[in-house]
C-alpha cells in the first residue's frame, strides 16, 4: 500500500490521490453557480482534509483565476486547518503573447497571490506549446523560481514521452529534477501504457498525475438506465454516454462493481485504487460537493489483491 509519493527526492511528500480543481469556479465547461457554488465547493475542499487529502491541483485558466482565489479564500477561512499541511498544484499556460521568462515570473506572482501563499508545492506547464519563448528558455525560467524558493518542484502536463525527455534534459542541466507529467490516465483511457509515455516517466523517475481518472463519471457506475436522462453539458454529446457506448464499458463497470464487494468498496474507488496501484501514479479526480470528496479518498488505505489487479488490467485492455 503507497501512504505517500515524493514530487521531488527532497520536496513536498503527498498523499497519492489528490484533488483536481477544474470545476471550482469554473463556468466554462462546468456549471459552477447552477448545479452547484462555492458553498459546496468549499465543503469539498474541507471533506477532503478531514479525511487525509492533502494534495489539490488547480490551474490560472481554471475559472479565469476563480479556482485559484477560492482555494486561497478556504485556506484561510478555517483556523483549524491552517496548521494542516496542504500542497498545492497549480499550472502555467504558455500563450504565444507569452515570450521571454519575465512572462513566467508573472504568471507565477499573480498565482500566489490569488492563492494568498508563498510558494506552491508544485508549478506545472499546462500544454506542451513553445511559441516564441521555446522550451529551454521556459525551462530555465522554471528552474530560477525553484532556486528562489516560490515553486518546490516543476511539472509539465500533456507531454508527448519526447517532450518530456527534452524537458527533463534541460532542467537536469540546472540540477532540478522533472516531478510530474500530468495526463489522462484511468481504466478507460490507458493510452500511456503504449505510446511510451509511462514507460519514460518511470526512466526519468517521473510522477505521473492522472487527470480524469474517473472517465468523467463514467467509472462510478452511475449513468446507467434512467440516469442518462441528468446527463448535463459535454457528457450529452459524448459518444462513451450514449446507450452503445455504456453497453461497452459494461464488463469492466462489473469487473468494478463485483471486486469492490469484496473490499467493500465502491467501482469509483476501486478504479482510483488500481491507479495508486500501477506506483508512481497520483489520480486527481474532481469534487465539486463534501460526498464526492469522502468517496474519493475511500480510494486510499488499502490494496487491491495481485488477481484482483490482474483481472481489472484484462478487462480494460481494449482501452490501451
Amino acid at each position: 500500500m503507497v501512504d505517500a509519493i515524493a514530487l521531488r527526492p527532497d520536496g513536498p511528500k503527498v498523499k497519492p490521490l489528490g484533488i483536481g480543481a477544474w470545476s471550482w469556479g469554473d463556468k466554462l465547461f462546468w456549471a459552477y453557480g447552477k448545479d452547484y457554488d462555492e458553498k459546496q465547493v468549499q465543503e469539498a475542499f474541507y471533506a477532503a482534509l478531514e479525511a487525509g487529502i492533502d494534495f489539490f491541483d488547480t490551474a490560472e485558466v481554471y475559472g479565469f483565476g476563480e479556482s485559484e482565489r477560492l482555494i486561497g479564500k478556504f485556506m484561510q477561512a478555517e483556523p483549524r486547518f491552517r496548521d494542516r499541511p496542504v500542497h498545492i498544484a497549480t499550472k502555467y499556460f504558455p500563450f504565444p503573447w507569452r515570450f521571454n521568462a519575465q512572462a513566467v515570473v508573472d504568471a507565477l506572482t499573480a498565482s500566489l497571490k490569488r492563492l494568498q501563499v508563498d510558494k506552491v508545492a508544485l508549478y506545472q506547464v499546462h500544454a506542451p506549446l513553445d511559441f516564441l519563448m521555446g522550451q529551454r528558455t521556459l525551462m530555465n525560467a522554471l528552474a530560477d523560481e525553484v532556486e528562489k524558493g516560490r515553486i518546490e518542484a516543476i511539472g509539465i502536463s500533456n507531454y508527448s514521452a519526447e517532450k518530456m525527455r527534452q524537458a527533463h534534459k534541460f532542467l537536469t542541466a540546472r540540477g532540478i529534477p522533472l516531478a510530474v507529467n500530468q495526463v489522462r490516465y484511468s481504466l478507460l483511457s490507458r493510452q500511456i501504457e503504449t505510446n511510451g509515455i509511462l514507460e519514460t516517466a518511470r526512466e526519468l523517475g517521473v510522477t505521473i498525475l492522472a487527470y480524469s481518472p474517473l472517465a468523467q463519471g463514467l467509472l462510478t457506475g452511475k449513468y446507467v438506465g434512467d440516469a442518462r436522462r441528468s446527463l448535463r453539458g459535454g457528457r450529452r454529446i459524448d459518444p462513451r454516454f450514449s446507450p452503445e457506448g455504456l453497453e461497452k464499458i459494461a464488463p469492466v463497470i462489473h469487473t468494478l462493481q463485483k471486486i469492490g464487494e469484496n473490499h467493500q468498496r465502491t467501482p469509483a474507488q476501486v478504479a482510483l485504487n488500481w491507479l495508486i496501484a500501477q506506483g508512481g501514479v497520483i489520480p486527481i479526480p474532481g469534487a465539486k460537493n463534501a460526498e464526492q470528496a469522502k468517496q474519493n479518498a475511500g480510494a486510499l488505505g488499502w490494496s487491491l489483491a495481485p488477481d484482483e489487479i490482474e483481472e481489472i488490467n484484462q478487462v480494460s485492455r481494449p482501452w490501451r
